[in-house]
């Protein structure tokens, strides 16, 4: 069956300025598509371009990290005819801000157990670092926790890396964490501490923390000036 007439019969859940996103069976497996679409406000030529390219990037940043060890949606199939990337679906599983968003509204903000997954996140994310991989949209959103069998742990899954790129220098990185910072507390009221936290299991996991917190406060105060200006 040719992609588009795939697509016809999947079901579309979210919609973006850059990419549809579909549920759909895929050899028998649950699978979300990913279709990046043209766009009509740039030349024909360019936007082939750009688009080839941000699709190669998303699938080698999560291979590069799943080769890591770091636990990404499987890629069951790649169309570069039509820029649609076919991924595992992560059955079973709850985003990190819907976790937090119900463990708060239970009425703990920080809490061992919201302590420790943070040092997670500061872990996995210190190792897709060392690897020299920008998520670029770094969000609780863009993370899932995914249920272990039985009394096991839950796993901790990165999704959408369609704004990914490879990158050594440590200011990258350190955008890639005031990103994460930001949506993080602006989502998530009264968890300074918590975010800090993670910073700290970062900075300790890292083989090449040190260069990249510098930056993250480098980039810290030059958006508290932006922000005194404004």
């Amino acid at each position: 069956m040719a992609v588009p007439e795939f697509l016809s019969r999947a079901e579309l859940i979210k919609q973006g300025a850059e990419a549809r996103v579909y549920r759909a069976e895929f050899l028998g497996k649950p699978a979300i598509v990913k279709e990046r679409f043209p766009k009509r406000y740039r030349h024909p030529v360019l936007d082939e371009k750009l688009t080839h390219r941000r699709t190669v990037q998303e699938v080698r940043s999560i291979l590069r990290c799943r080769r890591a060890g770091i636990s990404t949606p499987a890629v069951y199939f790649v169309d570069y005819t039509t820029h649609c990337i076919f991924l595992e679906e992560v059955v079973g599983s709850l985003t990190v801000r819907d976790h937090i968003a119900a463990t708060q509204k239970s009425g703990c903000c920080t809490g061992p157990e919201l302590e420790q997954l943070a040092k997670r996140i500061g872990q996995i994310l210190a190792k897709m670092h060392d690897e020299d991989v920008i998520h670029g949209d770094l969000t609780t959103s863009n993370m899932l926790l995914r249920h272990g069998q039985g009394d096991g742990e839950s796993d901790l899954v990165l999704i959408d890396f369609g704004l990914s790129y490879n990158s050594a220098l440590p200011e990258d990185k350190g955008v890639d964490l005031y990103v994460l910072e930001k949506a993080f507390l602006s989502t998530h009221p009264n968890t300074e501490s918590l975010f800090e936290k993670l910073l700290k299991s970062y900075t300790v996991s890292s083989k090449k923390s040190s260069a990249v917190i510098k930056k993250l406060d480098e980039v810290r105060l030059r958006g508290r000036k932006r922000s005194m200006v404004g």
